[in-house]
């Protein structure tokens, strides 16, 4: 399965208004995995930003200036998110840009973004895992342990990655990552590495970063300590999706474990 998980910067809230996208950031999930490819685009809107959008993401007038117009790149980008399922937190703001940028091309041979690829809408999909609570961008990294501490401003790209980790982690997490790749992802980020984590931090950044229910987080947490027995932990392994691979992995090992003590002993 071909997801793109996608989001975009504007000079304001309102196409009616007249406003435009002027930075563009997706990348491509393949079957749950991060591929490597994405897109990302600043472009000169020809048009003044307003303060208030200015203050949410940071691009200033100046900066976009020598940026191509949206019309340069929109080839490569239907190119790229056709045939695809789109992940966009809030999509309909993000598709009505979209869509009002490819209303204003000379000859707009694409249509509608929707012809071209499925939409899901991940507010859509955080509201309703978690009615009555907060699920901003910012509000879902904090439930699910993503570390987003460089957000200072919105960021098209940044934000698409951050969502990207967050969606995996809502969803039931990255399972097809092995404890090996976990490993290796994090090889080599000894300033985090900690020999000798105590039961309690284990449990109580267990618990934080296993965003399930409460039986299968207490599981998935007692394979971790199990595993902090015999090994350090780093704890970038707490941080987003990759924490539920590692945990999946050590339970899955000690019950296979415990499925051939039991043929033993009978």
């Amino acid at each position: 399965m071909r997801q793109i998980v996608l989001d975009t910067e504007t000079t304001g809230l309102e196409t009616k208004e007249g406003h435009r996208i002027i930075e563009f950031g997706c990348l491509e999930l393949i079957n749950r995995k991060l591929t490597g490819r994405h897109l990302h685009f600043y472009f000169n809107p020809d048009r003044k930003l307003d303060q208030g959008a200015l203050e949410i993401h940071g691009i200033t007038q100046e900066f976009l200036l020598d940026k191509p117009r949206f019309f340069e790149k929109i080839e490569e980008i239907m190119d790229f998110v056709k045939g695809s399922e789109l992940l966009i937190h809030n999509a309909p703001f993000d598709l009505g840009f979209l869509n009002y940028e490819l209303s204003l091309l000379e000859k707009n041979t694409w249509g509608k973004i929707e012809t071209h690829a499925k939409v899901l809408d991940t507010l859509k999909l955080a509201r309703h895992q978690h009615p009555g609570q907060r699920n901003s961008l910012d509000a879902l990294c904090k439930r699910y342990s993503v570390d987003n501490h460089h957000r200072t401003y919105h960021g098209a790209l940044k934000d698409a990655e951050l969502l990207a980790e967050v969606y995996l982690a809502m969803t039931g997490g990255q399972i097809e990552l092995s404890l090996s790749e976990s490993k290796a992802k994090f090889q080599g980020s000894h300033n985090n590495s900690i020999s000798a984590l105590s039961k309690n931090n284990i449990m109580n950044e267990g618990q934080n970063a296993v965003g399930f229910s409460s039986a299968v987080s207490q599981e998935r947490v007692h394979a971790l300590l199990s595993m902090a027995q015999f090994e350090p932990i780093d704890r970038a392994m707490f941080s987003g999706s990759l924490k539920v691979a590692y945990a999946d992995e050590i339970l899955k090992k000690n019950k296979e474990k415990d499925k051939e003590k039991s043929i033993e002993e009978s």
